[in-house]
């Protein structure tokens, strides 16, 4: 009976999927590292790590930068094309955390179940997120980095091609690594 409990147990720890506690992006403007919460967002998480895994934040931009709002990237390359994306996932707002400074969220357009690959950094307390058109997701918070965040978010920006706010020096995520897995 003992060896059965074991394998049994051994047979559910093979079939949980592995969460990413962290996840490093460096920057060409410094390492910034992210906590994700898989307990309040796991296909919002799940997400995030299947996307940083197969190494799509590899060579993308912030391409959104508002000073005294957030910084955005995941989806750009430094021409401003997009990236191409696996289907939208669904909205998990609503989920107990809160668009506070230094949280990550989801991206998403106005549409509550579309968000992919990009994401945002609050760089002040926007609580109107949460529920705004549905609410923004949040997944995690920076906990290394957030004077990275806010040299970034406090870049020149201009338009350029067809969007606005995107900083005249392209900021580049050079890698996302996994650090820590569950």
């Amino acid at each position: 009976m003992k060896r059965l409990t074991l394998t049994l147990s051994a047979a559910l720890l093979l079939a949980a999927p592995a969460w990413a506690q962290k996840v490093r992006l460096s920057t060409s403007m410094g390492d910034i590292v992210l906590e994700l919460d898989a307990a309040k967002a796991p296909k919002t998480v799940a997400n995030f790590v299947q996307y940083t895994k197969a190494g799509h934040y590899s060579g993308t931009i912030f391409h959104r930068v508002i000073d005294g709002f957030m910084v955005q990237g995941g989806g750009m390359a430094p021409d401003m094309g997009e990236k191409s994306t696996r289907p939208p996932i669904p909205l998990e707002a609503g989920n107990g955390l809160s668009n506070l400074r230094g949280t990550v969220a989801m991206a998403r357009t106005g549409v509550p179940d579309s968000a992919t690959a990009q994401f945002f950094i609050n760089v002040a307390d926007n609580q109107r997120l949460d529920s705004y058109g549905g609410g923004y997701a949040v997944f995690g918070k920076v906990v290394e980095g957030m004077d990275v965040v806010d040299r970034i978010r406090a870049v020149p920006v201009g338009n350029k091609g067809g969007h606005q706010n995107v900083p005249s020096t392209p900021i580049l995520i050079k890698q996302a690594t996994i650090l820590s897995e569950k």
